[in-house]
């Protein structure tokens, strides 16, 4: 049950474009080097990625080449398929905010775009969202706001909690940022906090075991590594007992209980805007970051009958989406 549509800060005048760009550029046809975190684990936003590009006349096989990488959440792979996608000379690059740092280290030249990060100035990504200047422009998530937003809706379905377990990657600072937030906005509401660190997804089953029984709900800090953990994690969670709430529709669909934040196919949608315009002559230094003003709630209603939980009637009503 759909209610409300993503709304992107910037409105695009791109539909006025010709819908074929064979006679728009001559030679080879133009390559999109794509460095995601897995194949599966990224489906709908790639999907919407490619949807975007087909609809602005970039079809893969006929009139764009799209270099796909994964790393399967081995981030340490980010400086060795930079470097190939450089030796291969593709015309721009498509990423998440975390690949960045790797490819502006094997180019200053390469157009690149993020379709999602969570603080693109911050991490030195862009000099500023107005003006990115540089190689690298896309998509920001910056709204530190959203963990006490998420946690809101935990107990808003949850009353009882008074134990939270979280886990998130310890090597990855936004998410340490945001575990740092919930630990200071629990204590108001007489809320325990246990966090604990992965590293590797070797450390997520152990994280989640040791929390049966000892918590009352899971916090989850979404994202590369645990990203391309998603079937395990929520797997995991219910086996333990415990109602979760994670960043994005996807952990939803894959039987988290909860999910409140921005729809990350349409922000991959976005970023096939921002391809578009650098494959028809933008300079990436001069299209302005954007950001997210629309969050969608979607609960997962089937997860929450098999954990005991009846979710609030008037909490279902403001869903976006309530999977049953």
């Amino acid at each position: 049950m759909r209610r409300r549509e993503f709304i992107a800060t910037s409105t695009s005048a791109l539909a006025a474009f010709p819908s074929t760009v064979g006679a728009q550029r001559a030679g080879p046809r133009p390559t999109i080097g794509f460095i995601g975190v897995s194949e599966s684990v990224w489906a709908s936003w790639t999907a919407g990625f490619v949807s975007r590009l087909s609809a602005l006349g970039w079809v893969e096989g006929r009139t764009i080449t799209i270099e796909w990488r994964w790393t399967n959440g081995r981030t340490e792979l980010y400086p060795q398929f930079a470097a190939e996608l450089v030796a291969r000379k593709v015309d721009v690059i498509v990423t998440s905010g975390a690949a960045v740092p790797a490819l502006k280290q094997a180019t200053s030249t390469i157009p690149i775009v993020f379709a999602v990060s969570n603080d693109p100035v911050a991490a030195g990504l862009v000099a500023s969202l107005a003006r990115p200047g540089g190689n690298v422009t896309g998509l920001a998530l910056i709204a530190p706001e959203l963990g006490g937003k998420r946690l809101e809706l935990l107990r808003e379905a949850v009353p009882r909690i008074k134990r939270l377990g979280i886990i998130f990657d310890a090597a990855f600072a936004q998410a340490v940022l945001e575990k740092k937030e919930i630990q200071t906005i629990a204590p108001k509401f007489g809320i325990e906090v246990s966090p604990h660190e992965i590293r590797q997804g070797a450390d997520i089953e152990p994280a989640i075991a040791a929390l049966k029984g000892k918590a009352d709900a899971l916090y989850v800090v979404i994202n590369e590594l645990l990203n391309a953990h998603r079937p395990a994690i929520t797997r995991l969670a219910v086996e333990a007992g415990l109602p979760s709430v994670y960043g994005t529709r996807d952990w939803a669909l894959s039987g988290g209980m909860i999910s409140y934040g921005p729809n990350f196919p349409n922000l991959f949608a976005r970023s096939a805007e921002m391809t578009d315009k650098i494959l028809r002559g933008a300079n990436p230094a001069d299209i302005p970051v954007e950001q997210p003003t629309r969050f969608e709630l979607v609960i997962n209603l089937k997860t929450a009958t098999a954990l005991g939980i009846e979710v609030p009637p008037m909490l279902l009503a403001r869903a976006d989406e309530v999977i049953e």
